[in-house]
């Protein structure tokens, strides 16, 4: 059976699509050669009914910042980071993208923060105070003979090394699961807990819509913090079984607290991300207006079958009644032009762009909140980085035992223009800019209804007028044709059937097998005129062709 609509009330922006903004490389208004907040709203016209209709932008992390993980080590979680602006400019921002009906979602990274913070200066100054124990800090095991002291268990970091920090004038351990300058939070301490939900008012008070929560299910850890246990795995971090360092059994009870929160202003909204892969624990966090990404598309090889079993996943684990979200890139994976190509051997034009264009149709076709992250809707891919230009810590440490993505690869500054500094900047580029841009740029696909671009235009104006993409129930079906996806997605009285080919070959589909009695008419695809049914019901799918159809009366 069909999974019902999600519920909607008036003006429910749930079922809108998310476009997602990496601040340091957007676009630069000052010409230092990092993106900031002016360059961003020098660019809304971006999104808009002529271009891009979105429903929200998401901005990655814009607090000031030491750097050393691009933001997501935070020295103040309540202000604008000089390096992209000031508190002005943000509402600027703000009130530019409500003017244009555009929601404001801000990137919350409440698990650490950077070693900077005043919070942490003042609490590995001393062991007394209001901030002693806003942190993880504890006791040494024990000692070696030379008098090395010993961690008090085995948690190593996500980055690669040991997970404990020894600070000797406090004579203990700080923890982090990230770098060593990320030191971990103690959510278990009320005060932190208070201070958190402070900052969240604030900048509910100044107008944000909604947030997303970095790694939030790593927030709580186990009172006791009892060692993993050991399992066999291809780097330190997965040779351990992370029982006791997230996914503690009292974590729902936090976030309802912080949803409650969020809940004192109706209509905002808030997204989880997972630190973790099960698609069954992004569902059993989600409520309402509280929806977590689950990365099964995103963990998935550019096949029929592949993706047929991840969509089958998600929409058992998320029922009817729960709302997911569709996401094949962000600033932590590759590009999904490059991920996509490369997972089935097509790493190379016009094979890129041909499946750029079948997975636009894929996000804004499946059920649920799609995210967009910049760049994609062009095609860009990721760029190789020189190990000396190389701006991800971890990338650095990367080796036989510490498999790691560089994400400086896909993080890359947005193409608008040719030209120097491809319209992103006037001055040199913080990360040098795709070799493609010359060609592959925002101001040469908008006029031309076969780029990347044009596909994605086209997709998403009409998914804005449709009530059964943006909020309908979903069925897979079998296409009966090797290769070729096919689901139904109904609201009220409009049917639609989405048809992917996710090969270089032509396809064809026996609609009459697929859904007997009923007729189909193409309405939009990743071709300006998409493949029509003959009168016998038969669609021969160009190779990598994605067409939405709708019944219609016989």
């Amino acid at each position: 059976m069909p999974a019902p609509a999600a519920s909607a009330a008036a003006h429910d922006w749930r079922d809108g699509v998310v476009y997602q903004i990496y601040p340091r490389s957007f676009a630069d208004h000052d010409g230092d050669g990092t993106g900031d907040l002016p360059g961003i709203i020098d660019h809304l016209d971006h999104f808009g009914p002529d271009r891009l209709p979105i429903e929200a932008i998401w901005l990655s992390p814009i607090y000031p910042s030491p750097g050393r993980d691009l933001g997501y080590d935070v020295s103040d979680h309540t202000t604008v980071d000089p390096l992209l602006g000031t508190d002005q400019d943000f509402d600027r921002l703000v009130a530019g993208c409500h003017g244009r009906g555009i929601k404001v979602i801000l990137d919350l990274v409440m698990n650490h923060t950077s070693d900077e913070h005043p919070w942490f200066l003042a609490s590995k100054a001393s062991r007394e105070g209001p901030y002693a124990d806003f942190y993880l800090w504890r006791d040494p095991s024990g000692w070696e003979e030379n008098g090395t002291p010993l961690p008090p268990n085995n948690w190593v970091s996500f980055f690669g090394g040991p997970g404990w920090e020894w600070v000797p004038g406090r004579g203990q351990f700080y923890y982090h699961t990230f770098l060593v300058q990320q030191p971990e939070l103690n959510w278990r301490n009320p005060a932190v807990e208070a201070a958190q939900w402070d900052m969240v008012r604030g900048w509910l008070d100044r107008g944000v819509d909604g947030f997303r929560l970095d790694v939030f299910n790593a927030y709580l850890k186990d009172p006791e913090l009892r060692s993993n246990p050991v399992i066999e795995g291809n780097s330190p971090w997965a040779r351990q079984d992370h029982r006791y360092d997230i996914d503690q059994p009292d974590f729902p009870e936090l976030i309802e607290r912080f949803r409650a929160i969020v809940d004192e202003r109706p209509g905002r909204m808030t997204i989880g991300e997972l630190f973790s892969r099960e698609t069954e624990l992004a569902a059993k966090y989600a409520r309402d207006w509280h929806i977590v990404f689950d990365w099964s598309l995103m963990e998935s090889r550019w096949t029929a079958a592949a993706y047929a079993a991840s969509i089958d996943r998600r929409e058992r684990s998320f029922g009817p009644d729960l709302w997911p979200t569709v996401a094949l890139s962000n600033h932590d994976r590759e590009r999904q032009a490059t991920r996509l190509s490369a997972s089935v051997g097509r790493d190379r034009e016009p094979d890129r762009d041909a499946i750029a264009k079948a997975a636009a149709v894929v996000i804004l076709g499946l059920r649920g909140t799609p995210f967009l992250y910049y760049g994609e809707e062009i095609g860009m891919v990721d760029v190789d980085i020189p190990r000396d230009e190389i701006v991800d810590p971890p990338a650095l440490r990367a080796g036989p035992d510490f498999p790691w993505y560089d994400r400086s690869r896909c993080r890359t500054p947005m193409q608008w223009s040719s030209g120097p500094g491809a319209g992103f900047t006037t001055g040199r580029p913080w990360l040098r800019l795709g070799p493609d841009a010359a060609d592959r740029n925002v101001e040469s696909e908008v006029p031309d209804p076969d780029s990347v671009f044009g596909c994605y235009r086209r997709v998403l104006a009409f998914r804005a007028t449709s009530a059964a993409l943006r909020r309908g129930g979903m069925t897979r079906l079998e296409s009966g044709a090797a290769d070729v996806l096919a689901w139904t997605r109904e609201a009220a009285a409009e049917r639609l059937l989405v048809l992917v080919s996710f090969v270089g070959e032509t396809r064809t589909v026996d609609l009459a097998g697929i859904a007997p009695g009923t007729s189909w008419t193409p309405r939009v695809g990743t071709r300006r005129e998409p493949s029509a049914p003959s009168d016998h019901g038969r669609l021969e799918l160009a190779p990598d062709e994605a067409v939405i159809l709708e019944s219609v009366e016989r």
